[in-house]
């Protein structure tokens, strides 16, 4: 047994933090160089960022191994989970360490972390006890500032537009065309994108700017985004190369002028400076899980309020150099995985072997009928403690996450995330439901045991990967929008229907008559805590109606993105958020805290 494994057997984390976990194991941190020579990366194809981070050069690396037939491609994604997570990223972490104690050449990609969730409630996303993507601080804190090129390069795109628009309220038609401008002519009331940044702050989702005189800018209503919304994000995500990305990036949206045509980036000629922001963070990061395995860091998280995917350029990269890729998906399967399925696979011309649905007895519980869970508050003793009944009757949200998947033509796996508070009775009575339900089904311990407790999980999904697939869509391109939105209500989450307000009734009149836009597919804003739309509905609710109350475009990125229910792009930091716990030794310099 080599010094790194014997050293993660002495780890015990139940008696300690994550982050006191990522320390001991980032003592024995593979070198950079070690990784990717096991990738099999090639010389010139890795760009080292210091010691421990490093990006790999995704064009070389598609170039030279385009020949090459691709790995088998797995998704995770969940049940619906409660505020706290029910380890999606730690279950992609504990797969890939399990398939590679079983001998196979294996790698994940994964999102980055955005700090919205890091210093607020729900952490950083890098996994979690022995099945973490490591080194901890960086993957939580900027990794390599991928994050801020996206919000720099989104609030330039913003600084074009009110600048135009305050001199176009200046300035004559002949002042304007001595600087090579012709008017726009922008209507401030249907400005369609906000400043964007990487926190919550719900005290800057709605704000005035412009106050002042003449030279300050046009006053009027702006606001801010979280930066993992917005659609240089999306872009990031489902572009395959910088051509492909450059064009897309001339096509956002801005704004409409006052006849209702639209204003694109590439009418403020902005274009070309968003994209030089980006270049460098086309290439996906490279780090590695506890147990040395390699791990692709791209894109960002969000699947409630974006498309939350790591990036296809990653996914390309992963299924050329490895015979096993594992991806996730952000959320439910109602969410993450509709859009991996019926958008990300459909620009990416991938389609996985094999797709893992994770859920947690907590979870159940809570489904079936347990109290709330509150982030930053004791979890109910019910949660810890042995109940049939409530297990069984949460599974309902199982069954329907089960149907979700089935529908893509792939029979899923089901991993029972194994907390230490759990029973065998309880587990035992999930596993003859998803049986009976036909789905393979694994109970794992990668949480705690790493690679070793992820075996039947690992052997499960191998296993899956060799059945044969019917793969097909949800819905055709040509379909009416409001069709496709219906059957994604109607099959996924489980609706009799959908309600549009009157200014998205108005706004969807316009889209289906236009063709290039109809023909767009749907990313849906919704409540990661419920199928429906409301986030108090748990288990499988039945009897209600979606209502979509907004709709935005992003014809950079492809798709149409209805808005429903009461859910902001702009989250909210909580009463008791993390960044209370998080800080720094002053000795060595190390941040404690995170998780």
């Amino acid at each position: 047994m080599n010094p790194r494994q014997r050293a993660l057997d002495r780890l015990d984390p139940t008696t300690l933090q994550d982050w006191q976990v990522a320390a001991a194991a980032e003592e024995h941190i593979k070198p950079l160089e070690q990784i990717a020579s096991e990738l099999g990366l090639a010389y010139g194809e890795l760009i080292p960022l210091g010691n421990k981070l490093a990006k790999i050069d995704y064009a070389k690396i598609v170039d030279r191994l385009k020949h090459v037939r691709r790995g088998k491609y797995i998704d995770v994604t969940a049940i619906t989970p409660t505020p706290l997570g029910e380890g999606k990223t730690t279950t992609t972490i504990g797969l890939v360490q399990g398939l590679g104690r079983l001998g196979k050449k294996v790698c994940g990609t994964i999102r980055q972390a955005s700090s919205g969730p890091t210093f607020n409630i729900k952490g950083s996303a890098a996994g979690g006890g022995l099945s973490q993507c490591i080194p901890l601080t960086p993957f939580s804190i900027r990794l390599t500032g991928d994050i801020e090129s996206i919000t720099n390069a989104h609030n330039l795109a913003m600084v074009a537009l009110t600048a135009r628009m305050q001199h176009e309220r200046n300035y004559d038609d002949a002042r304007l065309a001595k600087s090579g401008l012709r008017r726009l002519d922008i209507d401030p009331q249907r400005v369609q994108i906000r400043w964007a940044m990487d926190f919550c702050a719900q005290a800057l989702r709605n704000i005035i700017i412009g106050r002042g005189g003449p030279m300050d800018g046009l006053e009027m209503e702006s606001g801010f985004q979280m930066s993992v919304s917005s659609e240089v994000m999306a872009i990031l995500a489902v572009a395959k190369s910088l051509k492909d990305f450059r064009r897309r990036m001339g096509k956002i949206v801005v704004a409409y002028d006052k006849k209702g045509r639209e204003v694109t980036t590439a009418d403020l000629e902005v274009d070309g400076a968003m994209t030089a922001w980006m270049v460098e963070a086309l290439n996906p990061n490279l780090m590695q899980t506890i147990e040395g395995q390699p791990m692709l860091v791209h894109a960002g998280p969000f699947a409630n309020i974006a498309i939350g995917q790591s990036s296809i350029i990653a996914d390309l990269v992963g299924t050329k150099l490895c015979d096993y890729l594992v991806t996730e998906s952000g959320f439910g399967a109602d969410i993450g995985f509709e859009k991996f399925w019926n958008l990300k696979c459909r620009m990416s011309g991938l389609t996985p072997n094999a797709v893992v649905i994770v859920a947690t007895i907590r979870a159940l519980k809570m489904h079936g009928g347990g109290p709330a869970v509150k982030p930053g508050a004791p979890l109910p003793d019910i949660y810890r403690q042995k109940n049939l009944r409530l297990v069984e009757k949460g599974c309902e949200n199982l069954l329907a996450h089960i149907e979700i998947v089935k529908q893509s033509g792939i029979r899923p796996v089901v991993c029972i995330n194994h907390f230490h508070t759990d029973t065998k009775e309880e587990t035992d009575l999930v596993r003859r439901i998803v049986e009976a339900a036909g789905a393979s089904v694994a109970v794992s311990e990668h949480w705690r045991y790493g690679g070793e407790g992820a075996l039947e999980l690992a052997e499960k999904v191998a296993n899956a990967c060799e059945e044969i697939r019917d793969f097909t869509f949800l819905y055709e391109p040509e379909m009416p929008l409001r069709q496709k939105i219906d059957r994604i209500a109607r099959r996924i989450y489980g609706a009799d229907g959908v309600e549009y307000t009157p200014l998205a009734k108005e706004k969807f009149d316009a889209l289906e008559a236009n063709a290039r836009i109809n023909g767009m597919g749907i990313c849906m804003v919704k409540t990661q805590l419920s199928l429906s739309h409301d986030p108090n509905l748990k288990g499988r609710p039945t009897g209600w109606v979606l209502p979509i109350r907004d709709v935005m475009v992003y014809e950079g990125a492809g798709f149409v993105v209805p808005i429903a229910g009461d859910i902001k792009l702009m989250p909210g930091t909580a009463s008791n958020p993390a960044f209370r716990r998080i800080d720094v030794d002053v000795e060595t310099g190390k941040v404690t805290g995170l998780f």
